[in-house]
């Protein structure tokens, strides 16, 4: 092959023609056959042709390559809309004719716009889901308080605002269980709290016991709200309650022995005072117990001891009590003039006593119900009683009056006498008083008897009887005086000496029973003895003797029972 030379035109200017002439000449030069030259010219003619195939090819591929391309852009935008649901938001590309390139460019721009928001989307996403499964650990309990969680797997085949705000809506719900769940527990501590401070307990360590997040000291944010911690938490507080209302059971119990222990014993309110914190619950429900420590072990084990002090101190002083309330149920009879057997009463009360078989609460429990009894009865009687009084009164002053009219000295000028005039007008008028007086008493004390279906008795005499007797008398008086005015009418004489009209009138008086709370009057079966020789009636001493003996012997304390349930025992007769 020939080189060419300087004088053959630049590479700028180079053809195929130009070379081709080139070529020849240099043949001619050399001397080249035809048939060589045909075989190099065909030799030329096949490289060139394998050039153009060659680049053919590669014009074909890369169209291929921008078609393939094209088709998934095409197919990566309806992705990426299908994905974010944006097909009526952004804009797609309108021309679908043109150069491949075209095509290319005019897609390119959505493209790069919606991969933008598919990634600003996925953000949203994983922020979103992220906030989900922290909190459905918290709550599940697997997530530790202050853990992270790691990030999630995000659909990007649904990226759609719908799919969002459905993770949203669950996000919101979840928050709100979430705020739900954290009122609850700062609810349980506060009440752990509270019920630890009432019974004198660590609340530091017993909440902690449930949780170490729960202490006071951790933001309420970082606190556990699974499920197995409000679940500890609700039988925290169900336990405490339950020993609240154990704990205020046991004290209102010890309370209410002090309370009776100390009126048992009458102790003085000073000593009472060491324990008002013990008994100022004793009626309060378990919510209104609110005090600090007033359910504290110590505290109850304090009152249990003092209980038990008392106890041992109310054995020794059984005796003393038991003796001072018989005294106030003999002192409330007494009053009431009911007869009771006290000696027999006082020797079967200390028998009790000293035999144990009764418990000393109970044994003091029936004496104050025999002796609420007793006021019972008391106050039953005390309108007869009262009248009785004023009657025995009115008689009493019938008894002096007949006195003074028989002194011949009455209306002398000697000293005191115009006192006891004016005494005796006051008891003329008093004893006018006295038939109406009787009338009244013995109305009220039938009325009495009926209702209760048992006889009135005075000082272990029946009332009426008393009463019928003194009425008797004293319609004998009247008596007496009449026959007196007859005699001295038609002048006779007595035939008796005791009927003598030489006799005073005065000479027989009717009086009643004596003010001092010993019957002067005998049974129904009896009258109230006269004695004319001195002008003073009243009951022989014997016959008095004879009704203290027969009171005292047949009226016990039993009988004084009988006596306020309505059936008052009736003496025998002397």
């Amino acid at each position: 092959m020939a080189v060419i030379g300087t004088d053959n035109p630049s590479y700028g200017d180079i053809t195929c023609g130009s070379l081709l002439q080139q070529l020849q000449r240099v043949w001619d030069e050399v001397g080249e056959s035809d048939e060589d030259r045909d075989k190099i010219l065909l030799q030329l003619d096949q490289e060139c042709l394998d050039v153009y195939k060659r680049k053919v090819d590669m014009a074909t591929q890369s169209r291929d390559l921008l078609i393939q391309a094209l088709d998934d852009s095409k197919i990566e935008l309806a992705r990426l809309l299908s994905a974010l649901g944006e097909k009526t938001i952004v804009r797609t590309p309108e021309k679908s004719s043109g150069t491949i390139k075209e095509q290319l460019a005019a897609i390119a721009p959505t493209l790069n716009q919606l991969n933008e928001q598919k990634e600003e989307r996925v953000k949203e996403f994983v922020d979103v889901q992220s906030q989900i499964e922290k909190i459905c650990g918290e709550i599940a309990g697997t997530l530790e308080v202050g853990d992270e969680v790691g990030p999630p797997e995000v659909n990007e085949d649904d990226l759609s605002l719908e799919k969002l705000e459905d993770f949203r809506a669950q996000l919101q719900e979840l928050q709100k269980e979430k705020s739900n769940r954290q009122q609850k527990v700062l609810d349980y501590v506060s009440m752990v709290h509270d019920l630890c401070t009432v019974l004198g307990m660590d609340f530091f360590s017993t909440i902690t016991e449930v949780h170490p997040s729960l202490d006071d000291s951790i933001d309420v944010d970082c606190k556990s709200i699974s499920d197995d911690t409000l679940s500890k938490l609700d039988k925290t507080v169900a336990s405490l309650k339950e020993d609240k209302k154990t704990r205020l059971h046991k004290l209102q119990e010890l309370a209410m022995q002090l309370s009776d222990l100390w009126n048992l014993m009458e102790t003085p309110k000073e000593e009472r005072r060491f324990f008002d914190h013990v008994t100022c619950h004793i009626s309060a429900t378990v919510d209104e117990v609110t005090t600090d420590g007033a359910l504290a072990l110590d505290l109850i084990e304090q009152a249990e001891v003092e209980v038990e002090r008392l106890d041992q101190l109310k054995s020794s002083k059984m005796k003393e009590i038991a003796l001072k309330k018989q005294k106030e149920l003999e002192e409330i009879y007494a009053s009431a003039h009911v007869v009771i057997d006290t000696k027999t009463a006082r020797e079967k009360l200390m028998a009790q006593i000293e035999s144990g078989n009764i418990e000393p609460s109970e044994l003091i429990a029936d004496m104050d119900n025999e002796i609420l009894k007793a006021k019972e009865e008391s106050l039953s009687r005390k309108d007869i009683l009262d009248k009785v009084e004023r009657w025995m009164s009115a008689c009493d002053e019938e008894s002096w009056l007949e006195d003074y009219n028989q002194d011949e000295n009455r209306y002398s000028s000697s000293r005191g006498a115009h006192l006891n005039l004016k005494r005796a007008e006051k008891a003329r008028i008093l004893v006018n008083k006295i038939p109406a007086l009787v009338d009244t008493l013995v109305a009220k004390t039938r009325t009495w008897e009926e209702d209760r279906g048992s006889s009135f008795m005075y000082d272990g005499v029946p009332l009426l009887a008393m009463l019928d007797e003194y009425l008797m008398l004293r319609h004998e008086r009247e008596e007496e005086k009449r026959r007196l005015r007859d005699q001295k009418k038609f002048g006779g004489e007595l035939v008796s000496n005791d009927h003598s009209p030489n006799k005073p009138l005065s000479s027989k008086k009717v009086v009643g029973p004596k003010s001092n709370g010993t019957a002067s009057a005998g049974p129904a079966n009896r009258r109230l003895s006269v004695n004319g020789t001195n002008g003073v009636r009243s009951a022989p001493k014997e016959r008095r003797e004879s009704l203290k003996s027969s009171a005292s012997n047949n009226v016990t304390v039993a009988d004084a029972a009988s006596c306020v349930s309505g059936t008052e025992p009736v003496p025998n007769s002397p």
